[in-house]
């Protein structure tokens, strides 16, 4: 067996040791040090914890432990009363987030290691954290994570590992996630610990601060596994004999922290590396149109600085990617054609039905988050964010409602904690196996949150391979050439095996993922380029450098880091992930685009594949070794202070911030404009906003139909009356009707049926159709369903499957808005170098949208809405409902659809903490 390095092992022993000799600290007063004004909501409830005796009562009787859904019903039920929700009605679906906990209030106070106190509170059951040291807080934490969420926390640490399927059981979608997982982040345990050994070289004190956080944290969870042992009928998840693992979890350490980081920021705050199938796309389009013409085309759908593209940042400019009048000579690496082999992750199993070969999800197509049949199921992206300036508010302090949008789990995938010790005063979320610091939230008169943002973080290499049959893809170890020499690729295997258990019963099988990785990245494919065989390989910043981003976070949770919006900025500024962060303190806000952006090598494509062949067109200063290179400076990242309001929804950042190969929907249309168009209405003219108003602006927004508001009312225009056809007509009128009334997917009368329900079950059944006739005759049905790879046609409640909830992120309806006005002549900046419907001729426009809806009326709603596990076949509304799903037994009741963060705040401060 490979011997596995200790972690700084003096360093651990230390900083376990010096805990216990402090005494246990007394909690502090409710509201202690709080400036007072923040507010939050986390369903559906604290506790993510169930012995075996709990387990079987729920199965018996629906009866639940306590705090286990008494959140979910405050987030759901809040769709029924905005827009017209009151200010004395806010708490009843925000709960009260004030640090501490009122003396009637304290359910339980004890103390797992003699430095820290831990204080849950009755009504939520929220932990409240007080360390005499900052050791003994990291301790804490890491004991609240183990009892609340131990479970999912072992399947986060497997999953990160690409281990999921060993775990939990052989089901397809587990061996899918394993693969996507291995396709971005394959990490040997020495890769692991690596990562934190390098901290304290690479960031000298603040990286000895993550490694010291870190050992306490582990010990944490340690000290709680340790107990569950010891009793496990009280103690210990009681889906562990689910899965027939009776004994529980291995203990905990640090590499776990890693690959637990690797996944969350690799789904939720990391962007590019699609360029090759962006090259296959432009080549196919100028195979089919001509070179000239096919290059427009391709510009037209790539939407890479569309100057209509509604951006967080308005009236200030930040060119970035701005692609070069020149190319570099040799740089570009376009494949020759039909030489490309997507290679990723390869799979070879016995038994069990082995999984087919799977490419790798930064190359050939999406990353599937949401496998069928899997045990996890996660959004790429879906937080917003509303801030609304000191100026445009009633009360002259900011108002922020915002928060992260990570799928809908049971247990929450986020959990809350309340967090002090010297340098630490933080209340709010953060992911468990990660949540050392809280990671979304509040400090004593300050608040944060963010979105993801996606910019370019990662880079498609050619580099060329010196076997002479190197164009095909190998099972062990390939040879390229970098820098002058040829080099051996390293070939990483990853091996799972799984049998039948309580959970899954799938049959016994095994299965090796591989990947192989160069000094430019991961290979994702192989292919010719003029000739020569090369492999194409996936680039990413934040790749080895997992966890770097903590020391943003250690930031945050520090008020003497935090008392300005500059302050904030420069916190922001240490976090590697593509996020979009928002600020609000007592008088001002403030916005900051992370990432760790490396500089490209000069006159280098921003859309395609660069040659790996020469050192000039790699990214400046790039150290393989050590996996670093030149970064953006902050000052050209996105920001602003004080603008007069802020929303994100995973929208473009800035005006001349051109985005990422891997982002296609930054066109004329993004779902932020609802957000927009709220906050404007509160803000127009002498008007001011309120926090409740706010909160109606979001809630209000979260039900609307994007394709209802923006596509609709123009093909509608075109369509005219179809007086002549009265089945058109009549259908006509009922979509009038619902754009007139604000084109939402909402049931006011709680009675499982939406108003306008005909109109949705028309125009869900008509836009598929409607879309395919828009653009296909131009660009054929290839090209058409190329593009959908980039950017899928449609992203409508549960188009993606399983009750997501998040909607209208990615989709065509940009394209569509751009094509329809130039049909009908309106302006339009950044024009399409053709207009796609109907050739551009208004009547032949007209024709394909009369027939694809006449079409579409003939669709029974039991072939629109097809029935699955939860709902059956023609229930429009329990197809979007929002399931919370279920790592366990214990599930919860489906909620009516909202397009709204997971968690969430409502912040409004109005003076400095005492």
């Amino acid at each position: 067996m490979r011997r596995i390095r200790l972690i700084a092992p003096v360093l651990v022993l230390a900083a376990i040791a010096a805990g216990p000799a402090a005494a246990a600290p007394a909690p502090a007063p409710y509201g202690a040090h709080d400036a007072g004004g923040f507010r939050n909501i986390l369903p559906p409830g604290q506790n993510g914890f169930d012995n075996a005796a709990q387990l079987a009562t729920f199965q018996l009787n629906g009866s639940r432990p306590p705090h286990n859904d008494d959140q979910l019903g405050m987030y759901g039920n809040l769709v029924y009363v905005a827009p017209n929700l009151q200010a004395s009605q806010l708490p009843k679906f925000f709960k009260d987030a004030t640090f501490g906990v009122k003396p009637a209030d304290v359910d339980r106070t004890y103390s797992p290691r003699g430095d820290v106190t831990i204080v849950r509170d009755k009504p939520f059951g929220v932990p409240h954290i007080y360390g005499a040291t900052r050791a003994g807080a990291m301790f804490g934490a890491g004991y609240v994570a183990a009892e609340d969420r131990l479970f999912f926390i072992d399947v986060l640490r497997h999953l990160g590992r690409a281990q999921l399927s060993s775990f939990a059981g052989g089901a397809p979608g587990n061996r899918a996630f394993d693969a996507d997982q291995w396709s971005i982040a394959p990490y040997t345990e020495d890769d692991l610990q690596r990562q934190v050994d390098q901290l304290p070289k690479l960031y000298g004190a603040e990286g000895q601060t993550i490694v010291n956080d870190a050992n306490n944290y582990v010990a944490g969870i340690n000290k709680y596994i340790d107990e569950a042992k010891l009793n496990p009928v009280m103690k210990m998840p009681g889906e562990y004999p689910a899965i027939d693992r009776p004994q529980g979890p291995d203990p905990w350490n640090t590499r776990d922290i890693i690959a637990t980081a690797a996944l969350v920021g690799g789904i939720f705050g990391a962007g590019g590396g699609r360029e090759l199938p962006s090259a296959e796309i432009l080549q196919a389009l100028q195979r089919r149109l001509g070179k000239r013409a096919g290059r427009r085309s391709w510009a037209d759908f790539r939407s890479a600085n569309d100057p209509e593209a509604p951006s967080t940042v308005v009236g200030k400019t930040f060119p970035y990617q701005k692609p070069p009048r020149k190319l570099a000579k040799g740089s570009l690496a376009l494949p020759d054609r039909g030489t490309v082999r997507y290679q990723g992750v390869r799979q070879t199993g016995t038994g069990g039905s082995p999984g087919p070969k799977r490419a790798a999800g930064t190359a050939a197509g999406r990353r599937s988050t949401c496998p069928p049949q899997g045990l996890v199921c996660l959004p790429h992206s879906s937080s917003n964010a509303l801030v609304v300036s000191a100026r445009e508010s009633r009360s002259g302090h900011p108002l922020a409602v915002f928060g992260p949008q990570t799928g809908y789990f049971a247990p929450q995938i986020l959990m809350e904690q309340d967090m002090h010790a010297p340098g630490i005063d933080a209340r709010g979320a953060a992911f468990p196996g990660v949540n050392l610091y809280v990671q979304l939230g509040r400090g004593r008169d300050y608040a944060w949150s963010a979105t993801s943002a996606g910019q370019d973080l990662t880079d498609t290499f050619a580099v060329p391979l010196c076997n002479p049959d190197g164009s095909k893809p190998s099972t062990g170890a390939s040879h390229y050439r970098y820098r002058g020499k040829c080099r051996a690729m390293e070939v990483l295997e990853r091996t799972n095996s799984w049998v039948p258990n309580g959970a899954d019963q799938t049959p016994p099988g095994s299965e090796t993922l591989r990947a192989q990785r160069t000094a430019l990245g991961l290979v994702v494919a192989r292919g010719k380029v003029r000739g020569k065989p090369v492999a194409y390989t996936s680039l990413r910043s934040t790749y080895m450098h997992e966890v770097d981003s903590a020391r943003g976070f250690i930031d945050f949770n520090d008020p003497a880091k935090m008392r300005t919006p500059r302050a904030f900025q420069r916190a922001a500024g240490k976090i590697g992930y593509a996020f979009n962060w928002l600020y609000v303190n007592k008088a001002q806000d403030a916005y900051f685009n992370s990432g760790a952006m490396p500089v490209r090598g000069r006159n280098t494509s921003t859309n395609f594949p660069i040659w790996g062949g020469k050192r000039a067109f790699e990214w400046q200063g790039w150290d393989p070794v050590n996996r670093t290179s030149k970064l953006l400076p902050s000052a050209k990242h996105a920001n602003t202070i004080d603008q007069r309001f802020l929303t994100s929804w995973n929208n473009k950042q800035a005006p001349g911030y051109r985005t990422s190969d891997s982002k296609w929907s930054y066109s004329p249309v993004f779902r932020s404009q609802s957000l927009d168009d709220r906050v404007r209405a509160g803000i127009r003219g002498p008007r001011k906003m309120s926090l409740v108003g706010l909160v109606n602006a979001m809630e209000d927004a979260g039900t609307v139909d994007l394709r209802g508001t923006r596509n609709l009312p123009l093909a509608l225009r075109i369509l005219g009356k179809q007086s002549g056809n009265p089945k058109l007509a009549a259908a006509i009128a009922k979509l009038r009707a619902w754009v007139r009334d604000g084109a939402h997917r909402r049931d006011r009368n709680r009675n499982g049926v939406y108003e306008h329900t005909t109109a949705i079950r028309i125009l869900d059944a008509w836009f598929p159709l409607w879309v395919s006739a828009q653009f296909k005759p131009a660009i054929g049905t290839g090209i058409f369903d190329l593009i959908d790879g980039m950017n899928e046609v449609d992203n409508a409640p549960n188009n993606h499957g399983d009750h997501l909830g998040s909607a209208y992120d990615d989709g065509w309806y940009g394209y569509i808005n751009k094509d329809l006005r130039q049909v009908l002549g309106r302006p339009v900046r950044g024009r399409y170098s053709r207009t796609y419907c109907g050739g551009g001729d208004r009547k032949a426009c007209r024709a394909l949208l009369a027939s694809t809806l006449a079409k579409a009326l003939t669709i029974p709603a039991t072939k629109v809405y097809s029935g699955d596990g939860e709902c059956q076949d023609g229930d429009q509304w329990c197809w979007d409902a929002v399931r919370q799903r279920a790592l366990g037994a214990i599930t919860q009741p489906l909620i009516h659809w909202i397009n709204r963060p997971t968690f969430q705040q409502t912040v409004e401060i109005r003076r400095s903490a005492p």
